[in-house]
């Protein structure tokens, strides 16, 4: 019988999936805080448990925290990992710090089935979808595991698309038996599939970012295939109309070409859709993939975006690019290629 990875389970899972006399939900607890606070890998470790209960663990599990395979360092710091699942698939994960800010952005899904040209992941194609011990082990398998207090999960794939996956991580990364980070230190990011932000919305507390790149529909159906199941009005009406508590965050991502969405006429598209509510735009420059002639905005026209945006009542600010020279920047993850 192969053995179940601990790595993605909730205490509850692990009761379930362990039909042992004395393992309780505190002993559960116990296999839980070991795994993703401790990061234990070998079983006859874990502390707190007796003897005989380690050993009728260890008969029907793995801990499952694995390393990544390789790695590349940008000029600025930023740390791209190439990681491989037990089932073979592979996927990206990118590790920034600038002090006290260390964020991890993860991957939900090996490449991405939604087709959008102008990202590197998108032409890359589906491989499958990742499990929530996967998205876990992209924290807790990186050396600098124990620095990280930030996650989004703008890697490779689209989460919506693999919500029950997303859910579950973001379960284990705020729960205090868990990693024990806040919500509103998670953001998962979207280019729009509907049923999923609705589950997302009323399941979890975390930040939602939704990729938006034209106020205009029948331009963004152009670059953002989904649009023609899902249109972003509809979504930008969710997230305005939807209670905001705890402090979580929505936020549009705009991604900004060179005179192709760059142009009054768009800044006054953002305005028309955006005034009135808390929604949060982030401004960000366009990075290339190959074979691609678009560029990115100029860093002035970038400025002016948010300077407008603000002036008329929208929060905006204007992200600053990492880890561009190892491909690890927003639309340029495509495994195989640290």
């Amino acid at each position: 019988m192969e053995k179940e990875a601990l790595c993605g389970l909730t205490p509850a899972d692990i009761l379930k999936a362990a039909d042992i006399p004395g393992m309780t939900m505190p002993a559960a607890i116990s296999v839980a805080n070991n795994i993703y606070k401790k990061r234990l890998r070998d079983i006859s470790e874990f502390p707190k448990l007796s003897g005989k209960l380690k050993n009728q663990i260890d008969n029907l599990f793995i801990c499952g925290i694995y390393d990544p395979e390789s790695s590349v360092v940008s000029s600025d710091g930023t740390i791209k990992y190439l990681f491989r699942n037990y089932a073979g698939l592979v996927f990206e994960t990118v590790y920034m710090s600038d002090g006290k800010r260390n964020t991890v952005c993860i991957s939900s899904q090996s490449g991405c089935r939604m087709g959008c040209p102008f990202c590197a992941t998108g032409r890359l194609g589906f491989m499958g979808n990742l499990s929530a011990g996967d998205m876990i082990n992209q924290v807790i398998g990186l050396p600098e595991a124990g620095k990280v207090n930030h996650i989004v999960f703008m890697g490779m794939g689209e989460p919506m698309d693999n919500i029950e996956n997303v859910l579950k991580a973001c379960t284990i990364l705020t729960a205090q038996w868990g990693l024990a980070l806040s919500p509103r230190d998670i953001t998962v990011s979207t280019v729009g599939i509907l049923p999923g932000i609705e589950r997302f919305l009323a399941e979890s507390d975390c930040n939602l970012a939704f990729s938006l790149f034209s106020p205009f529909p029948d331009e963004r159906i152009k670059v953002v295939p989904a649009e023609s199941l899902y249109q972003a009005s509809v979504i930008i009406d969710l997230m305005k109309k939807y209670p905001v508590k705890k402090k979580r965050r929505m936020s549009v991502a705009y991604v900004m070409m060179k005179d192709i969405n760059d142009t009054e006429r768009y800044l006054q598209g953002l305005k028309d859709l955006l005034l009135g509510s808390t929604i949060r735009i982030n401004l960000i420059p366009y990075h290339p993939v190959p074979g691609d002639e678009a560029l990115s905005s100029l860093p002035g026209t970038m400025m002016h975006f948010k300077h407008e945006l603000v002036i008329s009542g929208i929060s905006a600010s204007v992200r600053r690019s990492r880890g561009a020279d190892i491909s690890a920047a927003c639309g340029l993850l495509a495994s195989g290629s640290v």
